[in-house]
């Protein structure tokens, strides 16, 4: 087997855990509705803003989920098979270190401090998202 084909399985792969984390980014918002009581903290606001609200974080959530949809079933097109995949491959990436910078220099530092584990793995994820995905539109 040739370097250049294990380096294509090995994308493949990684592509493939690029998904997983989508997977648990999904998983993550369930909870965290109630975790960080949104229907209590919105309460006051007018009902159309808390629709918003919900319907934007809920179309963030199909996002991701497509993003995963899209690692496990095009995986070799996502690690530099066409053109395409890299295309879309440098779309997640950048999609995903801008969502780094917001969440280190916009979302409030006192929440983070209060839940530093999570906000950790989150980033940290993320960062494996821009690297895997970076990886992949420079192969």
């Amino acid at each position: 087997m040739s370097g250049n084909m294990i380096g294509a399985n090995l994308m493949k792969q990684l592509i493939w855990g690029a998904g997983a984390v989508h997977v648990g980014i999904v998983l993550a918002n369930v909870p965290l509705v109630g975790r960080l009581r949104v229907g209590e903290r919105l309460a006051g606001v007018p009902r159309f803003l808390r629709q918003i609200v919900y319907v934007h974080w809920a179309y963030i959530l199909i996002v991701v989920g497509l993003f995963a949809a899209l690692c496990f079933g095009f995986a070799s097109e996502l690690a530099g098979g066409s053109g395409l995949g890299r295309f879309l491959s440098g779309f997640m990436a950048g999609f995903w270190l801008l969502r780094i910078v917001l969440q280190v220099f916009y979302y409030d530092q006192e929440l983070r401090r209060e839940n530093r584990g999570m906000d950790l793995l989150y980033v940290g994820s993320l960062v494996g998202l821009v690297g895997i995905f970076g990886m992949a539109v420079l192969r």
